[in-house]
């Protein structure tokens, strides 16, 4: 009997398992497939994807390119991300010993936390926040710090920022273009981040994902270009949003070499290396995708979250209208429900379109109450012709 006891004791899930709850971005796809409805919720770019993309990977797929690849990723990938660096970012990397090839940009955070953050540390987050971020560094037992940006610009603060740091503070999570806000860090504010990231030596680590998804005008800038940065900073981004391809999962990181090895063992360890065809099929985009193509991502999206926004509007949804990624955060508190989760599906109930509670981007107040309650989020990556329908939807929805 007590062998049988002992026995049931360590048949248990781990302390950390009964707080993880599934993603609400996922939880609202599912509940939108079981309607067959328009999916705003999740961030799937279901836009094409360009052809020389595709028939590079196939290609490579009949070419036998189907084992593994060196852990970094192959040659001619790392080259064409560190010409990508150069050229658009601005940053001289070494594709031998500062690039890495990751399994989405999700594998490059999971892998960089390993290797440079320890349970018990802490980490600086912005709020507004993608929740993987938080996630990953509470798999690793290691505590995310939330510090708010104020709505509805999503204006940084130097002094929230400085009440956060703790002896135990060792990185600040970075993401911009935001997802899920849209906002894009001035250079002002990077450079007060920088100053502030040297001062109490911390690493930064950023994600850029949505680096040439920028609108009005903006320009995307990398925080590792500034004096004193490129040591500290660990630039990560990806091709899931640039090429529509999210199921590929394919993302890259730069850092100093001094962290490589480490980043890239703990990548390893976990998904050996991305998949090989698809690389060479991203090589080929890299390398021969004229620059008006980059340009023109962001100009068709402009014009997609213009249509999305203009819709929001007429339903009495206020947006805040971002300046970057492809997301809308909307003021939904007049849709009836004690929260954000009960507005998006009732939302989904009556229109047939789902968004994603904002409380699945933010903490809570001092009295407990979640600060992205009343918000949701919407994504506008769609074809022109799924987003005018959900448009039409949205824009016919009367509380």
């Amino acid at each position: 009997m007590t062998m049988t006891t002992a026995i049931a004791s360590n048949l248990r899930v781990s302390d950390l398992a009964p707080n993880q709850v599934q993603s609400e971005i996922r939880a609202m796809s599912v509940a939108c497939a079981a309607v067959n409805g328009i999916n705003l919720a999740q961030g799937v770019c279901d836009t094409d994807t360009p052809h020389p993309v595709v028939e590079a990977a196939i290609e490579a797929i009949h070419a036998g390119h189907n084992i593994y690849t060196r852990a970094d990723g192959i040659e001619s990938l790392r080259e064409a991300i560190a010409q990508k660096f150069a050229r658009f970012n601005q940053l001289e990397v070494d594709p031998d010993t500062q690039v890495l090839v990751t399994s989405g940009a999700t594998g490059a955070m999971q892998a960089t936390c390993m290797a440079l953050l320890n349970a018990g540390d802490e980490c600086i987050v912005f709020e507004p926040f993608y929740g993987y971020h938080l996630s990953t560094l509470r798999s690793m037992r290691i505590t995310p710090v939330i510090v708010p940006l104020e709505a509805p610009e999503w204006a940084f603060d130097a002094d929230r920022l400085r009440t956060a740091i703790t002896p135990r503070t060792r990185a600040i999570i970075l993401n911009s273009p935001s997802n899920p806000s849209g906002k894009v860090f001035s250079q002002n504010e990077l450079e007060a981040l920088a100053a502030f990231a040297i001062e109490h030596d911390l690493f930064v680590i950023t994600d850029e994902m949505y680096e040439y998804f920028v609108y009005d005008g903006v320009e995307h800038f990398s925080i590792a270009r500034l004096p004193g940065m490129a040591e500290r900073t660990i630039t990560i981004s990806g091709f899931s949003k640039t090429f529509s391809v999210t199921g590929w999962r394919l993302g890259y990181l730069a850092a100093s070499e001094r962290w490589m090895p480490a980043i890239s063992y703990f990548h390893d360890l976990v998904y050996v290396c991305a998949p090989a065809p698809l690389q060479h099929g991203v090589t080929t985009g890299l390398l021969a995708l004229p620059g008006d193509f980059y340009t023109s991502v962001a100009a068709d999206h402009q014009k997609k979250r213009d249509v999305l926004c203009g819709a929001l509007r007429t339903a009495g949804l206020t947006p805040s209208v971002p300046t970057g990624a492809y997301y809308v955060l909307a003021d939904t508190k007049n849709i009836p429900g004690k929260d954000g989760r009960e507005r998006a599906r009732r939302l989904l109930k009556e229109t047939g379109v789902a968004a994603v509670a904002g409380s699945a981007f933010f903490g809570s107040d001092a009295s407990g109450v979640n600060r992205g309650e009343d918000l949701l989020r919407f994504c506008f990556a769609k074809k022109d012709a799924e987003l005018a329908e959900a448009a039409q939807r949205i824009a016919a929805f009367r509380i």
